[in-house]
């Protein structure tokens, strides 16, 4: 089966198009998946009769076995090409939505959450190994934004579309929803996606592969970069898929869809800021500058959220209670812009490295960006617990302003470019 395949000279035929197109629908199915948590955890909490921030600490489940699967798929795409390894993930992800909306405890659900960590893993890496492999160079950097667009439409699902489905069906259709969406996302790519033979590139065991990338991830070249990436993602992760609702509706007082309406916001801010941040960095060339200029201003953003809240320093100063929901507004929407400069990351890591490591480089980063999303998830349920929602924003802001430094004390020696 041939029809996805690119012409001679690496451009884009309209089969490769829909294929694409279809693999990238389960990205965006991954990033709705990771998301309701932030629309919901009050209403999950309850039904599950524990505190919220020890729910939101249990959704780090998701995140660290995204993680942990991420070589080991990344291995079965090249065992077994992408159009097996994708169709055992989607039906992996629809096993992991069902269970998850069939769950009636915290146990039961940290399965779920666990089955979908695991089934989401690969739902990026499947469109893009198709993209580099069918695609010249200039037509992959392009496609590689439109699959990361395409994906990120998931957070927008969750935002108000999501809002509007738990007010009037409950959390658990969030989950029955994707269910569905995972059923027909499976039979567009099995329909759609060319059955390619496996390209047997690494037969080293996928343990020697995790040993090798955190090897390299370790090494005095990666460190201040695997610093940022720990915490850079992270950052924006875990605000809009977690924080970013309980805030606004407990802090701030608003509905869920109101919350919702300012989540799509933030979301819209994180797929056009890529966009522009590139843009930024061809223009001027200063890197490592405008990555660390970048997650400086989104600490700072972050920090001046949290004081935002009732009696704190920058209510105090407007002389209100609590800073209005627009401000808000504002900060989501600038810290969605400034936290895109992650992508910058993994352009810098082909820098600092030799070109026959550079895929394990790419590894190296990627595992930090979900990894410290699953620390950071975890931690901050208990610093919410501890200390409330402005020491959880506090708290990232701390963590991200760190990344920074760290990340600038080990890169310089690096060239700009």
């Amino acid at each position: 089966m041939t029809t996805a395949a690119a012409d001679d000279a690496g451009h884009a035929t309209p089969a490769l198009i829909f294929a694409l197109v279809a693999l990238a629908c389960g990205h965006m199915l991954s990033t709705l998946l990771r998301t309701i948590p932030a629309i919901s955890l009050d209403l999950m909490a309850a039904d599950f009769r524990i505190e919220p921030q020890a729910l939101a600490s249990l959704t780090s489940v998701y995140h660290f076995s995204f993680a942990a699967s991420q070589i080991p798929v990344g291995a079965a795409m090249d065992r077994f090409g992408v159009r097996p390894v994708s169709l055992a993930l989607l039906a992996g992800t629809v096993l992991g939505a069902v269970a998850s909306g069939f769950a009636t405890g915290p146990e039961s659900f940290a399965v779920g959450q666990l089955m979908l960590g695991v089934a989401t893993s690969g739902m990026l890496m499947c469109p893009m190994t198709l993209a580099a492999k069918q695609l010249s160079a200039a037509r992959f950097g392009l496609w590689s934004g439109a699959i990361l667009s395409i994906g990120n439409v998931g957070m927008l699902l969750s935002s108000s579309p999501l809002a509007f489905v738990i007010d009037n069906w409950g959390w658990r259709a969030g989950f029955w929803i994707s269910a569905i969406g995972g059923i027909m996302v499976a039979l567009a790519v099995f329909v759609l996606v060319p059955n390619q033979p496996a390209e047997h590139k690494d037969e080293s065991s996928p343990l020697s592969q995790m040993i090798e990338v955190l090897r390299l991830g370790l090494s005095r070249s990666l460190r201040g970069l695997i610093a940022l990436a720990l915490v850079s993602l992270a950052s924006s992760l875990v605000l809009r898929g977690l924080w970013g609702g309980p805030w606004l509706m407990q802090i701030k007082g608003l509905s869920r869809v109101e919350a919702g309406n300012q989540l799509g916001a933030f979301t819209l801010a994180m797929i056009a800021g890529p966009l522009l941040v590139g843009m930024i960095d061809r223009r001027f060339g200063r890197r490592r500058e405008l990555v660390a200029g970048t997650h400086a201003f989104a600490a700072l953003l972050l920090a001046l959220m949290a004081f935002g809240a009732p009696h704190l320093p920058i209510a105090w100063l407007f002389g209100v209670t609590v800073m209005p929901p627009s401000y808000d507004l504002m900060l989501f929407v600038l810290i969605g812009l400034f936290t895109s400069a992650q992508p910058l990351l993994f352009g810098m890591s082909r820098q600092l490295v030799d070109a026959q490591v550079a895929g394990k480089a790419l590894a190296a980063v990627n595992l930090a960006f979900f990894l410290g999303t699953a620390l950071m998830q975890s931690v901050t349920g208990a610093v919410a617990a501890l200390a409330g929602l402005p020491a959880v924003l506090l708290f990232m802001a701390a963590a991200l302003a760190m990344g920074v430094v760290i990340f600038l004390a080990y890169t310089r020696t690096l060239q700009n470019g």
